[in-house]
This record gives C-alpha cells, structure tokens and sequence, in this order.
C-alpha cells in the first residue's frame, strides 16, 4: 500500500514530467489566454488540495511555450472542478487539460477516434455553476476522452481532455499539436 505523501510525490513527479514534455511539444495555438493547463489527482481526491496542476498554466513568450510555474496541489481551482466532476462519474480519471478552442483543434480531434462530446449550454439550468454541469451534462452516458465548451458571452471556447493519467492526456495532446503544427507549415 502506497503512503498518501508517496502517492502526492508520484502525482507531483509525473505531472511535472509531463508539463516540460509539453513545453517542448504543445503548438502554440493551442494555448488559450484564458488557461492552458494540465491537472492530476490523486486517488479518491475530494477537493482541489487533492488535485495538482501547473502553477499559472501554460504560456507562450515569442512563439516559444512554456510552463508559468511548477506543479503543485492546489494550483488550479477551475482544472480541479473539472477532474472532480468528471471522477465522480468514471472514478478511474485522475487527469485533464484545457486548451483553446479551434474548429480546426475540434477536427483533428474528432478525425483521431476519440470520443467527443459538446455542451450544450442553451439546455443549463438557472443558478448552476457552469463547468460542473457542462461536464455533468456530458458525462451521462459515459465519459468522453474530450469535452468541447464553446463558450458564451464574456467566457472563451476551450476543449478539455480527459485521461487516466498525464501521460495518456499529453500524448493525445502532441498528437493533436503536431497535426496542426504539420497544417500551419
């Protein structure tokens, strides 16, 4: 049985692996000003002190990609809401990112077999915070490896991808990088 401070240096360790392997791989298009970021959480996590995830997320300085801090518990309130939410119906994911919204991010992904889910905000009740019950709403009959947010006014489109671990989160991510970087040239 692995200690509970084993399991948050395992979290820490391999989140932090994954977010330079990202620096180094993420298109810069697919950085959002509004949050790129990768979380992870440790298992049976209950709030965002269970949850670690980039410190200020990812961001891009002359065309160059980049993490804004280390990793930690904590680190991201709204990337928590969305791992927890999304735990709560497939307790098996521990991970997820956000990354800008693009039609074309939306078509690689669809064209890469995974499975793809869009909110539906129009159908959200009063009162309900709009994350949770986006992904909620997504997630009824099973959950999807990608979750495409389109917005609304005063709050920008992002795509969320889900995963048991960073490690199957990111690949999908450079998988999605590289096709677009390949289109961009």
């Amino acid at each position: 049985m692995i200690s509970p401070e084993q399991q948050r240096n395992d979290v820490l360790a391999e989140l932090s692996r994954v977010a330079r392997l990202l620096s180094e791989s993420i298109a810069p298009t697919l950085v959002a000003e509004a949050g790129t970021n990768i979380g992870y959480a440790i298992r049976g996590a209950r709030d965002s002190a269970g949850v670690a995830a980039v410190s200020g997320g990812f961001v891009v300085q002359d065309t160059i990609v980049r993490a804004a801090g280390a990793c930690g518990f904590g680190a991201d309130e709204t990337l928590a809401k969305i791992i927890l939410t999304a735990a709560k119906f497939d307790p098996s994911i521990r991970c997820a990112a956000t990354i800008r919204y693009t039609d074309e991010a939306g078509r690689i992904l669809a064209s890469m077999f995974l499975e793809c889910c869009t909110v539906e905000r129009r159908g959200q009740p009063p009162g309900v915070a709009t994350m949770d019950w986006g992904v909620a709403s997504c997630c009824r009959d099973g959950m999807p490896e990608v979750i495409v947010d389109p917005g609304a006014p005063n709050d920008s489109a992002k795509i969320h991808l889900f995963g048991e671990n960073p490690v199957e989160v990111s690949g999908n991510i450079i998988m999605l990088s590289n096709r677009i970087i390949r289109i961009e040239l």
